[in-house]
């Protein structure tokens, strides 16, 4: 692991610890081992996981920050952008393309947490990880809300 990688994840760490955002908190796995972080996340507020609490792993990988980390919840979300394996389809933890925006290497955990709880407020149903609960989403939001509350309620609570 290269010295300015360690440096650059030990300031972010040290600053999700000291500063964290609302409802997020993030620290490595194994005090010395800075590749495996796990998250615990509150849901937000005026959504339906406000109740839920989530837990994510985020692998950051040894190219970190010029590649994404990976990051998977742990915990079952019912969501568009998020598989039944806890994957995020989410354009910042993706590599850029010709075109398109994607992982920056200025972009940091903590944004990206931050960034990640607000996609579970405002899903992107125009690029599905799940066909049918972003079809849900767009033509029945009454019953994705009622469906997406439930099933915090069973795994998140």
């Amino acid at each position: 692991m290269s010295s300015a990688r360690t440096n650059r994840l030990t300031r972010e760490i040290k600053s999700l610890e000291d500063n964290p955002p609302w409802g997020i908190i993030c620290k490595p796995v194994k005090a010395d081992v800075l590749d495996e972080l796990r998250v615990k996340m509150l849901g937000p507020k005026s959504s339906p996981y406000e109740k839920g609490k989530f837990e994510l792993v985020i692998n950051v990988p040894d190219k970190y920050p010029f590649e994404p980390p990976q990051v998977k919840f742990i915990t079952s979300v019912y969501h568009p952008n998020i598989d039944k394996g806890g994957r995020i389809c989410m354009n910042m933890l993706k590599m850029p393309t010709k075109g398109s925006s994607g992982w920056q290497p200025t972009i940091t955990i903590e944004t990206l947490l931050i960034s990640i709880q607000s996609l579970l407020a405002n899903p992107n149903p125009d690029d599905p990880l799940m066909l049918d609960i972003a079809y849900e989403y767009k033509y029945d939001i009454e019953q994705f809300m009622f469906n997406a509350t439930k099933h915090t309620e069973k795994h998140a609570v």
